[in-house]
């Protein structure tokens, strides 16, 4: 099911380092007070940054869809639940509104905890409005073969950095698998629909250079992001 947002307007991640490497000898010989030299001259890997500053990464690949079972959205309300996310334009970090949307950040604490993040990729940028990512299919198709719903609060704005959930035009407000969206601009201007899911706390230049990844039309990135881990940390 594709979950775009509707608007009017990693298998593991294996880094691909450009690396160089020349082990030279050199002998040399003459009398008996001649001695034999030999040198070796190794350099290390060296990792190019792309234009957008992240770092260059194989396509992920996709994954099973729809195979994950379905968690009890039971959580300790009284904790605070912060989700990491290592990507190859850098770490950022989310943390998730329990109190607000508790089914939701249930729903995605236990996919977190399974790994099921690890190895996907952003496959939607829109420069000034979202970048999203969590599709096991990479093209925006895909999900975890469950959905939850959770009416999102009625005074959620949609403002830099928000951290909420994808959804089709058909779904209710409030719908949810694994794709989310994170805002990148200063008011996204959308009603709300989509579920809540936290606020970027760190990370925001690593936002930045997934924002600046050049995209084709329909958002796909000309170059992979990838989300290489997910952690999920609780206290």
């Amino acid at each position: 099911m594709r979950r775009p947002l509707v608007v009017t307007v990693l298998c593991s991640c294996v880094l691909a380092l450009a690396a160089c490497g020349d082990d030279e000898q050199t002998a040399g010989g003459g009398g008996d007070d001649a001695a034999t030299t030999a040198t070796t001259t190794e350099t290390q890997p060296v990792e190019t940054p792309t234009a957008s500053g992240c770092k260059p990464a194989k396509k992920p690949k996709t994954k099973k869809v729809g195979k994950a079972k379905r968690p009890s959205l039971k959580i300790d309300e009284k904790k605070s639940y912060t989700a990491t996310l290592e990507t190859n334009c850098g770490d950022i970090e989310i943390a998730l509104d329990v109190k607000r949307a508790p089914k939701t950040v249930a729903s995605f604490v236990a996919l977190g905890r399974k790994g099921f993040f690890d190895g996907l990729g952003f496959h939607r940028i829109v420069p000034g409005f979202v970048v999203q990512g969590g599709d096991p299919a990479g093209t925006g198709n895909g999900g975890p073969g469950y959905d939850v719903t959770e009416t999102p609060p009625s005074d959620l704005k949609y403002s830099k950095g928000v951290v909420a959930m994808a959804k089709t035009a058909m779904d209710a407000p409030g719908t949810s698998g694994s794709q989310f969206f994170i805002v990148t601009a200063d008011d996204a201007g959308l009603p709300p629909d989509y579920a809540l899911l936290g606020k970027v706390t760190k990370g925001d230049d690593a936002v930045k250079k997934i924002e600046a990844v050049p995209a084709e039309g329909d958002g796909q990135p000309t170059e992979p992001v990838v989300i290489s881990k997910l952690t999920i940390a609780s206290k």
